[in-house]
C-alpha cells in the first residue's frame, strides 16, 4: 500500500500546482482569486487577464492532469518495487482523481484553486481520450446555445458516466464509477453557479454565443 499512498499523495501535489496563481506570481503578483468570479481557474483567467494569459493557464492545468495517471502507475519510485497487490486500473483512476482535487483544494496555494474542469480533461486524455469529444461536445453546445460555462462544465461531467452506461459499461465498471465520481464532485465545485443560477445573476460568455442577447 506504499506505492498506493505515494503516487495518490504525489499526484495531488502535482495537481495543486495552479496555472493561473504561478502565472499571476511570475506576472507581478496578480492574484484573480481577488478579481471576477474570484476563481482560480481559466474561465475567471479569460474574463480577467486576457486570452493569452487564460491560454497558457489552460495549458497548465489539463497538463498537470494528464501527467499523474499517464506516468506514475508503472513508474518504479526509488526504494518502493511496484505492489502486485495493487490493481494498476484503480491506481490509474485514483491518480487522475488526486490531481483533479489537488487542482480544487491546493496546498500550495491556501487550498484555495479553481473548480477542476480543465485538469479533469488532462486527466481523461491519459486515461480514456475518446471520452474527450462527448464531454467537449455537450461543453460546447451548451455554451453556444445559453452562454453558461459552469453550466456546460456540470451537464459535460454528467454526460460522460451515461455514456459509458450505454456504450460500453461491460469490461469499463471501474471507470464507471470513477466518472460518476468526477460528475458529483465538479457539481459540487460548481455549487455558487448552480446558486446564482436558481437566482438569475449568473454571468453569460455572450462572446462565445451563437444567439447573443439584444440590449
Amino acid at each position: 500500500m506504499l506505492e498506493l499512498g505515494l503516487k495518490v499523495l504525489l499526484s495531488y501535489l502535482v495537481g495543486a500546482l495552479n496555472g493561473a496563481l504561478i502565472l499571476g506570481k511570475l506576472a507581478g503578483g496578480v492574484d484573480i482569486r481577488t478579481l471576477g468570479s474570484g476563481n482560480a481557474g481559466g474561465t475567471n483567467a479569460l474574463r480577467t487577464q486576457g486570452k493569452w494569459f487564460a491560454f497558457r493557464v489552460m495549458v497548465i492545468d489539463v497538463g498537470k492532469g494528464y501527467l499523474p495517471p499517464w506516468l506514475l502507475p508503472a513508474l518504479v519510485l526509488p526504494g518502493v518495487p511496484l505492489d502486485p497487490d495493487v490493481d494498476r486500473i484503480w491506481l490509474t483512476l485514483a491518480c487522475a482523481g488526486a490531481a483533479v482535487v489537488g487542482h480544487c483544494y491546493p496546498v500550495w496555494f491556501d487550498f484555495k484553486g479553481g473548480k477542476g474542469a480543465a485538469t479533469a480533461i488532462g486527466a481523461l486524455l491519459a486515461i480514456a481520450p475518446a471520452l474527450v469529444l462527448p464531454a467537449v461536445a455537450v461543453w460546447s453546445i451548451v455554451v453556444m446555445a445559453t452562454g453558461f460555462v459552469g453550466l456546460a462544465t456540470i451537464l459535460a461531467g454528467a454526460v460522460l458516466p451515461v455514456w459509458v452506461a450505454l456504450t460500453q459499461l461491460a469490461g469499463h465498471r471501474e471507470m464507471f464509477w470513477f466518472l460518476v465520481a468526477l460528475a458529483l464532485f465538479i457539481c459540487f465545485t460548481h455549487r455558487e453557479n448552480l446558486q446564482r443560477l436558481r437566482e438569475g445573476r449568473e454571468n453569460r460568455l455572450e462572446r462565445a454565443m451563437l444567439w447573443r442577447r439584444r440590449p
